[in-house]
């Protein structure tokens, strides 16, 4: 075996590791980005390592090397995207956070991935503890440290009383847009976002004010 110039080590045992070993970060990337298309397209229940591949560019091997099932690979997409949530609006008041937080919740679920993608995951979780566990830190966990931020903030402006519950901030600002947009797929109406902040920020002051 080749030794280098000082006659130590030997030269091979310090190469960088090839083939299998090395996982590129392209390849892991595209098979991720391939997991979103190929659950909106098939479901959870018809999607497959095969057509994971397929539409990553890779071979059945490079998935199975990163993750062993279609659960624990839709379990690290989703867990991402639970890392990545939702950013944190500070626009000075309680009603320019609430509107912010609505466009932005608006947005995404009127994205034809997560329109699709979301309600077919719920209904799975239902039968899959892990991916509902999952789920909870994606859908809801993340999003409810944003409300409890956004909830503290108007506590210290006096704009909302100190006994706020932040689940209950929450669940105004994202359930009539879960129900609107993924239950009954309709259209928002032209001043619907801006109706329903001020609803969620008159709810949130008389469901909590100290009678």
């Amino acid at each position: 075996m080749a030794k280098d110039g000082s006659g130590s080590e030997p030269v091979a045992a310090r190469r960088a590791p090839a083939g299998a070993a090395v996982l590129r970060e392209d390849k892991t990337e595209a098979i991720r980005a391939a997991v979103f298309e190929e659950l909106a397209a098939a479901g959870f229940a018809r999607m497959s390592i095969e057509g994971i591949a397929r539409r990553a560019g890779v071979g059945k091997t490079a998935v199975y090397r990163r993750w062993r099932s279609k659960l624990h690979l839709v379990l690290d997409v989703v867990s991402a995207v639970a890392v990545a949530g939702m950013p944190t609006p500070d626009t000075g008041s309680l009603s320019g956070d609430v509107r912010m937080l609505l466009e932005v919740a608006a947005r995404a679920l009127r994205h034809p991935m997560a329109s699709q993608i979301i309600p077919d995951l719920l209904a799975e979780a239902a039968r899959s503890p892990e991916l509902a566990q999952a789920l909870k830190a994606a859908l809801h966990d993340s999003q409810e440290g944003v409300a409890a931020a956004v909830v503290a903030r108007a506590v210290e402006r006096g704009e909302l009383p100190q006994d706020v519950d932040a689940r209950l901030a929450l669940d105004l600002l994202t359930g009539p847009l879960y129900w609107r947009l993924l239950v009954v797929r309709d259209e928002l109406p032209k001043g619907y976002l801006d109706a329903l902040s001020g609803s969620v920020v008159a709810a949130l002051g008389a469901a909590l004010r100290p009678e």
